[in-house]
């Protein structure tokens, strides 16, 4: 007799998220037709899209819910926070009596798979702390907890041990804090700011000054793009706009609008239109005090609008990238115990500072920090990445192979974990261009584009690549293109770089002057820019401002000569143009090493 053999159960270790709608019964005893109507509706548009873009699956609907499975806590809790926030605002001018709200609950266990559903415990227990959770909130478990602490744009309340039905063992719960008008219940608490996630914003609509009607698109455009682009930063948690323009029209305090959204920092604008003039005037509030904590104007003649959109959208998108990671380093600093994040925004802030050793360490020492708390934490990886890669670059080491394999090595970690990260992608991009594979680093930015079509630095690193490429006439529209969206970028002197040495391979050395010229007047201390510009002098003839040039190169960097120079690609036409730099920096006296 031949013995069956035992069918083989299929089993995975999986992130679960369990959510159905508070008062159910009441609403369809309410009004059933309405109810499994809306209900239908704002999985459509809420629920499954949020699903969908952090990696998960619907496993099953409940009727009155639904469960999935994640391949990440940190995404599940994600999709969470993101599919509540969504069903706010298409909730939010309904009534009470009729408003659907879900409770979510999430945890990790090692489930069966079935393939239209799956068991276990670890089901169980997520079914059970929805139970748990508020009308519009999220209960996640311990064994959860642990592996999203630090990774998400949330804080947690700690609800202590939970008895669930059903499940033998208390379970340590942790509950997502909100804000009160996101629960629309008497068990909700307000919150101040200071409880508000990092990077949270709200883009509150722009004010059309003189009340020109045919300007109200335009305004309101702004608005909405700008709340689209500012999305787009890493680790940004950022109000939608259908929430912001409830506050359209109105003369509010922004310390009660930052109590009653829960963040952090308020934007707020005018838009004024004089004769054939535009002018934008911009204010980052600090939401707990109240400080203005930036401002800036953009006044341009009145062209295309939807262009002028644009390019008001995306410096305003690039500099309060910037803008609000230094806000958040000087949070971090008050801190006494950091925390990754914390130890990321100030690693981050030193590195916007300047591309010197000092800076290159103090921030490699805070991602380090920040790594040692959280080893997957994918923005302290791309931070340690960009400190590797500037070292290996900038030849502020002996083992440039080892800092570029380190910052690569690092960037695939960050991408397996994270792929839609634009910023690892311009970063891979560069260090394939410093190892002699321009062409792919191309490839690299132009796909950090299309995920981010604000990322000025990857046009510049572009430029840089059609440099070692030899096909350094193409490499100016690139630049001016990154100058053109982010005008006072912290990199912008690297740029201007990148045109100057463009133009010195091509024989054009009064326009290479001219560029390096504006380099050095927008960052005096980057050393290697007045040695090109030495370079571009000694060719024009100017031997004395070309040696002027040099001293004022050593001054920051005593160590540097010829040989330190480096080579990144083996194109014929960028070696036979970059002697023609070198003999430049002889001429005016670089030593040779």
């Amino acid at each position: 007799m031949v013995q069956e053999r035992p069918v083989r159960v299929e089993r995975r270790l999986s992130a679960i998220l369990a959510a159905d709608v508070a008062g159910y019964s009441r609403l369809m005893h309410n009004d059933e037709e309405a109810t499994h109507s809306k209900l239908t509706a704002l999985l459509a548009d809420g629920v499954e899209p949020a699903i969908a873009e952090h990696g998960g699956r619907i496993v099953k609907n409940t009727g009155d819910g639904f469960l999935a499975e994640f391949p990440s806590a940190v995404e599940a809790v994600r999709a969470a926070v993101q599919l509540q926030a969504r069903i706010k605002e298409l909730t939010i001018g309904e009534v009470e009596e009729s408003r659907i709200a879900f409770r979510v609950g999430v945890n990790i266990g090692d489930v069966i798979v079935e393939p239209h559903d799956i068991f276990g415990d670890g089901v169980n227990i997520a079914a059970r702390l929805e139970t748990i959770a508020e009308p519009g909130g999220i209960c996640i478990s311990s064994s959860a907890y642990d592996q999203v602490r630090g990774k998400v744009m949330c804080e947690f309340t700690d609800l202590g041990e939970q008895s669930l039905k059903n499940i033998a063992r208390p379970v340590r719960a942790y509950a997502v804090v909100r804000d009160r008008a996101g629960a629309g219940t008497q068990g909700s608490t307000t919150l101040g700011p200071s409880s508000a996630p990092r990077l949270s914003i709200v883009v509150l609509p722009f004010a059309n000054i003189g009340n020109d009607p045919e300007q109200d698109y335009f305004v309101d455009g702004v608005t909405e793009s700008l709340t689209t682009d500012l999305s787009r930063i890493s680790g940004s948690f950022v109000i939608g706009r259908h929430t912001a323009f409830t506050y359209k029209g109105k003369a509010g305090d922004l310390k009660q609008i930052g109590r009653e959204l829960n963040v952090r920092y308020v934007l707020e604008g005018s838009v004024q239109r004089g004769g054939n003039r535009l002018r934008v005037n911009v204010q980052l509030v600090n939401a707990e005090t109240g400080n203005h904590l930036w401002a800036e104007r953009f006044e341009k003649p009145i062209a295309d609008l939807f262009d002028m959109q644009d390019e008001i959208v995306s410096r305003l998108a690039n500099t309060l990238n910037a803008q609000l990671i230094e806000a958040e380093a000087r949070r971090a600093e008050r801190s006494l115990h950091p925390d990754a994040m914390d130890l990321y925004f100030q690693g981050m802030a030193c590195l916007n500072k300047g591309r010197t050793s000092e800076y290159l360490a103090q921030s490699r020492s805070f991602f380090e920090r920040a790594l040692a708390l959280d080893p997957r934490n994918v923005e302290a990886l791309v931070g340690l990445a960009s400190v590797d890669w500037m070292t290996g670059s900038l030849s502020l080491t002996d083992d440039r192979a080892a800092r570029f394999a380190a910052a690569e090595t690092a960037l695939i970690k960050v991408l397996s974990l994270a792929p839609q990260h634009a910023l690892a992608h311009r970063l891979l991009g560069h260090v394939k261009m410093f190892t002699n594979r321009a062409a792919q680093g191309i490839a690299e930015c132009e796909q950090a584009l299309a995920l981010d079509r604000n990322l000025a630095s990857a046009h510049g690193a572009i430029g840089l690549a059609k440099h070692f490429l030899g096909r350094g006439a193409e490499t100016e529209a690139h630049i001016q293109e990154a100058l053109r969206l982010s005008p006072r970028d912290t990199e912008a002197f690297i740029w201007m770089n990148f045109a100057g040495l463009a133009k010195l391979q091509l024989g054009a050395d009064e326009e290479a002057v001219a560029r390096f010229r504006r380099s050095v007047e927008i960052n005096r201390n980057h050393p290697r820019t007045h040695f090109f510009l030495a370079a571009a002098l000694a060719h024009l003839g100017r031997l004395d401002e070309a040696r002027s040039a040099v001293q004022a190169g050593l001054a920051l960097d005593p160590t540097f000569t010829l040989s330190r120079s480096y080579v990144p690609s083996d194109n014929p036409t960028f070696l036979a143009k970059r002697e023609r730099t070198l003999e430049g920096m002889r001429m005016a006296g670089v030593p040779e090493g």
